[in-house]
């Protein structure tokens, strides 16, 4: 069944004009998107939005022929994918991008497996609906089996187009946002907590110019899955007593969603494409451009509703597995939206304005280390900072649960005390943290990294600027790394949004406390208040791409290129040989 699968898949993309299973056509189409709710024009792949699921196999090489159908420049974006940097797909780093009716040509070998995707990196073409799916199939089996398998992917549709949404948040930032406080919402606070309290919680938030609903820019959207509305009901089949693995992707423009299939536990195996000591879960969050691999075992003939809720709780997808098409079950309602806290913006009741670091478990930033891009620390007489002793010395991993066999039950550390983001799962189930996650087989030996260099999140909600440390990509110099070198990232968030920030062409190692068996990813979500840390063995030259994968963030400014140099002279070769191709 599975090898069927990906023969079918395959041929639904080649079309009658190819030669091999390595050689793929796709055309960058106007298109109507329904969502059920709607329907607009859009941007897909091969006439559709979702487009194809592109199926690879590992140790392929593989040529892709992307036509520009449309009247202005496109490209298209191997998200997750390690590959030569000038076939990356971002304009302006990659290449120049695709003109109107012109085709290129990609070619790229294929030296991974997992769940992937690939979408527009030109405008707001990606949130206006291109963007499909990737599976790669691996040369050795995987340590776990399954009887059939879906892609699930989400989408954010929005019945503005992307530019229109990007013109109305920056003439009113909260445009959009639907769940502002009044007059009752405070009158209702201060019977809760006293009026003296209330109307200083009331006056913080004044005082930041923002408001405890600041957690989605973007409300009024349907949330698609595999491009239909939660009306619409994209269904999956089963036969009950099959293990159906289910491959979870976000391609959403702005929308974190928390998943949940009620009836079923779901075993997580993947992060990213990468595997991970499976996890079983009742519940877990995605962010936007992450991939889970979940396998579930639907034992009873009735039908599951597969629930992807916003984090702001102001919308949901919908699907089903099913034994018969046709079938439905019971949809849950939206719980309680959310709402920030002091703790969100890690100031845990402290001054406005100021994060109290101590309080939210980690120490605060000190001025002479906000970059370390240039910082030698072989030259500078001491010894490089350690993954296991940076920064850490306030978080007590033992009591996250860290070095126990089951895995942690506790709250999330990627999460402030008291955050109105903490996730919980519905009816008292198991939520999927962070540090849940441990590779099932490291991917690089375990080193001290070579460096650190620290990004602070930035940006200003009311004018709707985003940046890094404070100077958005227009302004900025580039990330410059050396080959061969292991870089380690200090996440600092000091928004009230949560970014899930995506470098391009090499693998992000999320340090979670897991020392060796810290996961590897492409996406790495940071919550608002809080530090987290990433490393990356650099091991890709040329230029590259890191930015938060919030589509109005970053075309704010929240982006970055990244330069690398050093690479052998054999290694430059290779790259100038397959760019003649």
């Amino acid at each position: 069944m599975r090898n069927f699968a990906i023969a079918l898949g395959a041929a639904l993309v080649l079309g009658a004009g190819a030669v091999s299973a390595g050689e793929y056509q796709i055309t960058v189409d106007r298109v109507q998107i329904d969502t059920g709710d709607f329907t607009r024009t859009g941007v897909g792949f091969n006439g559709a939005s979702p487009g194809p699921v592109l199926r690879f196999r590992e140790g392929e090489d593989v040529t892709i022929r992307v036509t520009n159908n449309l009247s202005e420049s496109t490209s298209i974006h191997w998200h997750g994918l390690i590959l030569p940097f000038q076939q990356d797909g971002v304009p302006g780093i990659s290449y120049p991008g695709i003109p109107t009716g012109e085709t290129f040509t990609y070619r790229f070998p294929i030296v991974q497996s997992g769940t992937y995707w690939f979408h527009s990196h030109t405008g707001f073409q990606e949130p206006d609906g291109a963007y499909g799916a990737i599976v790669i199939e691996p040369k050795e089996p995987e340590p776990y089996a399954w009887d059939r398998e879906y892609v699930v992917q989400l989408a954010d549709a929005h019945p503005h187009s992307g530019n229109r949404i990007m013109r109305n948040l920056k003439m009113m930032p909260d445009y959009y946002n639907r769940k502002q406080r009044t007059l009752f919402d405070f009158l209702g606070d201060a019977e809760d907590k006293g009026f003296g309290a209330a109307l200083s919680d009331r006056k913080a938030w004044g005082d930041m110019r923002m408001m405890p609903t600041d957690i989605e820019d973007l409300q009024g959207f349907t949330p698609l899955i595999n491009g239909k509305g939660p009306a619409q009901n994209w269904t999956g089949l089963f036969s009950p007593g099959e293990r159906v693995r289910l491959r979870f992707i976000n391609s959403s423009a702005m929308t974190y969603f928390d998943i949940r299939i009620p009836g079923l536990e779901m075993t997580v195996v993947q992060a990213d494409g990468n595997e991970v000591q499976p996890v079983v879960v009742d519940e877990f969050r995605i962010a936007v451009a992450e991939t889970f691999d979940v396998i579930v075992e639907p034992k009873d003939d009735r039908a599951y509703t597969i629930f992807a809720e916003s984090m702001g709780r102001t919308a949901y997808g919908r699907g089903t597995l099913a034994p018969r098409e046709g079938m439905a079950a019971e949809v849950p309602a939206l719980r309680d939206a959310p709402l920030l806290t002091m703790a969100d913006m890690g100031m845990a009741h402290g001054e406005h304005g100021e994060m109290d670091h101590a309080a939210m478990g980690h120490e605060p930033p000190k001025a002479e280390a906000t970059d370390h891009s240039k910082m030698d620390h072989a030259a500078m007489g001491h010894e490089p900072p350690k993954p296991e002793a940076t920064d850490h010395s306030k978080m007590d991993h033992a009591a996250m649960g860290h070095g126990e066999t089951e895995p942690r039950r506790g709250p999330d550390p990627f999460y402030a005390p008291g955050s109105g983001l903490m996730p919980e799962a519905a009816d008292g189930g198991r939520f999927l943290s962070y540090a849940d996650l441990k590779a099932r087989t490291p991917l690089y030996p375990h080193r001290p990294a070579t460096r650190e260099i620290e990004l602070k999140l930035t940006g200003n909600m009311e004018r709707y600027m985003w940046s890094i440390n404070g100077v958005k990509y227009a302004d900025a110099e580039p990330i410059r790394l050396q080959y061969g070198e292991r870089v380690r990232f200090r996440f600092v968030n000091t928004t009230m949004m949560t970014h899930p920030m995506h470098l391009h062409g090499m693998w992000s190692i999320l340090d979670n406390g897991s020392g060796e068996w810290n996961p590897v990813k492409h996406v790495i979500s940071v919550a608002p208040g809080t530090t987290v840390y990433m490393e990356t063995e650099v091991d890709a030259p040329g230029q590259w791409a890191f930015h938060c994968h919030l589509s109005y963030h970053a075309d704010a400014g929240m982006f970055r290129k990244v330069i690398v140099e050093g690479a052998p002279q054999d290694k430059a070769a290779e790259l100038d040989a397959r760019e003649r191709g």
